[in-house]
């Protein structure tokens, strides 16, 4: 019976000329702009209380650009230590 079941949904997803997305009626929660833009929400927030304990430490604060290029540096290095070209 699951056999049966299993060869009907693979032939109508064969014949269907639609996407799979399409067949199942599913769209995405999110559109990929509100998506970037929690992303840079999410960055600035971590920011944000890393720059906060940060003072409590006594220690400078940080800003993005700065973390920007060590984040750069780490993937550099990664990519040294894999024998890859070091181009990003």
């Amino acid at each position: 019976m699951v056999l049966v079941i299993v060869g009907v949904l693979v032939t109508i997803e064969h014949f269907y000329k639609g996407s799979n997305a399409d067949l199942l009626d599913w769209k995405p929660t999110r559109s990929p702009e509100v998506e970037a833009e929690n992303e840079i929400d999410d960055v600035r927030q971590m920011l944000e209380a890393q720059n906060e304990m940060r003072r409590r430490r006594g220690a400078p604060e940080r800003d993005e650009d700065e973390l920007r290029a060590e984040v750069e540096a780490e993937e550099l290095e990664k990519l040294r230590r894999r024998g890859g070209s070091g181009a990003l």
